[in-house]
């Protein structure tokens, strides 16, 4: 069995001795509690054995605390390669891949006798996920036959301790000889089970694919079975949620389960309801604002086949969905997909070695790509998934820069060093004539988020805690006072401590303040905002304009009109190594939501990559540029990269327990990035923390990552209590 003990000496399996009155229902997966080192620990039975090579005395099995085999032989295989690929520790895997138990959840209300009872009889009927079969195929999309139509049966009725399944083959698949092609119409019709609320025969039209190379080809590959893997990048106005829901209903039509990955609940809110419309019950929503008893009441529906296609954040890549067909997740670019527990791994990662490790489908969709994407695409591990050019302009609003030709700047020799030229404006003020909403993307939330002296522009700072100064937005026409960000000390008499001058001026307009200056520019006009707690998930059509901060525009039925996105050097200035990655696929989320016919203006220099890769829609492109850029100078995903944070003292504490592989960079150390979350908690955090970077190439990331972990353990056998951090290609380095 295996202990959930945080040192990293401890991770490794222990034999104890089942008791005979717990024979029946200690089986592999089951939660349970054993003594350890003289206390009781909760853990997990991994195996049973007919003996063990222990030599000495064994403890006894202290209890099972419930018969649900919660951890199956996929998740276990997936901990462990986590916990191989991040340094960590399988414990530390486990408590994100598992959820906490709700007794009465699990038990359906049942008193607690009775439900031992009930466990006891039927121990043996418990699903092992073990024997389903997987597929590992990977073939050339071009050649994948297209997709006819499937009528399967789903799962029979399922109760609340076992599932019942069958395993014969022409229940698996029924896909005829017929190939789709992107003018045919791929049908695929599910048989819901009789515990299903929703209609007995569901129809999916999988026809939107066509518009796609060899989109037909790889929906027909998925309801073959196939393990495809495909980088798809979606036009803009895309229904992407639909199409996801596609797809994991054509996998569901083969008789297996699909998992599908969003950065947010407002996008789980509305790929679940496209999937609920296709499969009814057998789609389920999973994320962390459930709470308890919901989460693990759908959790446990995935675990007994109740549930067989799984719509969640981050943490659904670990759903324990049986014969996982399909795994899929929408803009990968998100930093919530980075966990901020140990061992920090990042769901796009995750979902990739599963996918590897099992041989299910992958799908990475987006408008946009990431560097990580197109490196598993060069090394052909993935596909490309795109339209053609012809259709991509058809589709495509106009974008463009102010002042990107000699004859703008001669219209409006200020166009680039304005805030809103005259040009966005106009495209405005025509969109509200023709009684269509236009979009105006913010970077920054608030009312003026950053000050500087008006003199000598120097940063404004608090006089107490050194925090970046703010100007809260006071209303009613009223005088605000600037305000520390961080000890929210009012400053009423600010000076510089640079030159003493008393005048501030803003660096940065905010989306409240911006709302402000666009309503009086556009009187009669309604001003809608978006951002920060009151995010928008749709506004009715009609003549208004939408303030939004990035990530928080909403949709609105037919497109926006046109969408302003203002402050592109805030997003592009950013010392971050993926600020381009990320502007652009800020920008692309927006231009997305315009209409055909519509306008798109970005405020930003227009001879810079990122710009121009907007204004051609070509976000392929400029991932590859991205990826050969960070390749030259030595940056993941090109190589492999180890963040060490902590104190001076134990960062030199692990380095001299760690043999690094030939060839290893070491840089550093450095502050911590201010990004970064610290590794230590609020009342023991020291003055100044540092980070070391270790840098090898891909082929040395094992080894690196097992040099790690075991100097890791040397250093919790020694019972070393300073805090120290270890992270695999972080998000933040500095």
């Amino acid at each position: 069995m295996l202990p959930l003990l945080s040192p990293a000496h401890l991770d490794r399996d222990f034999d104890y001795l089942v008791p005979t009155e717990l024979d029946e229902i200690a089986q592999p997966g089951v939660r349970v509690r054993v003594r350890f080192a003289g206390r009781l620990v909760d853990g997990y039975l991994l195996e049973r054995l007919p003996r063990s090579d222990h030599n000495g005395k064994m403890m006894p099995l202290e209890r099972v605390v419930s018969a649900e085999r919660v951890l199956t032989p996929d998740i276990l295989r997936l901990a462990t390669a986590v916990a191989a690929r991040y340094a960590g520790t399988r414990a530390d895997v486990l408590r994100l891949a598992i959820p906490a138990r709700h007794a009465r959840t699990e038990t359906g209300g049942a008193k607690k006798s009775d439900v031992v009872k009930k466990s006891t009889r039927s121990a043996a009927g418990v699903v092992d996920l073990a024997d389903y079969p997987t597929s590992s195929e990977d073939p050339a999309l071009a050649d994948a036959q297209g997709a006819g139509t499937v009528a399967v049966s789903a799962p029979e009725a399922v109760d609340g301790e076992h599932l019942s399944r069958s395993t014969d083959a022409d229940s698996a698949t029924g896909v005829d000889g017929s190939t789709g092609s992107g003018d045919k119409a791929a049908k695929v019709q599910v048989e819901q089970m009789p515990s299903a609320a929703a209609e007995a025969c569901i129809e999916v039209d999988a026809s939107a694919w066509g518009r796609y190379a060899h989109g037909m080809g790889f929906v027909g590959a998925l309801a073959q079975g196939k393990g495809v893997r495909a980088a798809w990048q979606a036009l803009p106005g895309e229904d992407w949620a639909a199409r996801l829901a596609e797809l994991a209903a054509t996998v569901v039509a083969a008789g297996r389960s699909a998992v599908l990955m969003v950065p947010d609940q407002r996008d789980l809110d509305r790929l679940l309801a496209e999937c609920v419309a296709l499969v009814g019950d057998s789609a389920v929503g999973l994320s962390a604002g459930l709470g308890p008893a919901a989460r693990y009441r759908r959790w446990l529906a995935v675990l007994r086949g109740q549930a067989r296609i799984v719509v969640g954040t981050r943490a659904a890549v670990f759903a324990p969905a049986g014969d996982l067909g399909l795994i899929a997740l929408w803009d990968d670019g998100d930093d919530t997909y980075a966990e901020p527990r140990s061992p920090y791994p990042h769901a796009r990662e995750v979902a990739m070695l599963r996918a590897h490790e099992t041989g299910a489908a992958f799908v990475a969709a987006g408008f946009a790509r990431t560097a990580e994407i197109q490196a598993v695409v060069e090394t052909g591990w993935a596909h490309d998934l795109l339209a053609e050019r012809q259709v991509l302009r058809e589709v495509t609003p106009r974008i463009s820069a102010p002042g990107d030709s000699d004859y703008a700047l001669e219209r409006d020799a200020l166009a680039r060093s304005v805030r809103m030229p005259g040009v966005a404006f106009a495209a405005a003020r025509s969109a509200i004539k023709e009684n269509v909403a236009v979009l105006v993307q913010v970077p920054r939330r608030g009312y003026v988020p950053s000050l500087a002296c008006a003199k000598c522009r120097t940063p404004a700072r608090c006089r107490h805690c050194n925090g970046p100064l703010a100007l809260p937005h006071a209303g009613h026409g009223e005088a605000a006072s600037p305000q520390c960000k961080w000890c929210g000390i009012t400053e009423a008499a600010f000076r510089c401590q640079a030159c003493g001058a008393r005048a501030l001026r803003a660096t940065v307009i905010g989306a409240a303040r911006t709302a402000e200056e666009l309503g009086r520019a556009f009187s009669g006009v309604p001003i809608r905002a978006s951002g920060g707690g009151e995010v928008l998930d749709t506004v009715e059509p009609g003549a208004q304009v939408v303030v939004a901060t990035v990530g928080a525009e909403p949709l609105v039925r037919g497109g926006y009109g046109v969408a302003l996105l203002l402050d592109g050097w805030a997003l592009l200035g950013r010392a971050d190594l993926r600020a381009s990655e990320d502007t652009l696929r800020r920008w692309m989320g927006a231009a997305a939501l315009v209409r055909p016919r519509g306008q798109v203006i970005v405020m930003a220099e227009p001879s810079l990559a990122t710009v121009q890769a907007l204004v051609r829609w070509d976000p392929v492109n400029h991932a590859a540029a991205e990826l050969q850029a960070r390749a030259e100078v030595g940056f993941p995903p090109a190589v492999r990269l180890a963040a060490i944070d902590g104190t001076t003292a134990s960062i030199a504490e692990l380095l001299d327990a760690t043999t690094l592989p030939d060839g290893t960079e070491i840089l550093g150390p450095v502050p911590l990035p201010p990004t970064a979350r610290k590794p230590f908690s609020g009342t023991d955090s020291p003055a100044e923390v540092e980070r070391m970077l270790l840098r090898v190439a891909r082929a040395d990331g094992a080894p690196l990552a097992r040099a790690l972990t075991a100097a890791q353990a040397v250093r919790s056998s020694h019972r070393s209590d300073a805090p120290l951090r270890v992270q695999i290609d972080p998000v933040d380095i500095g």
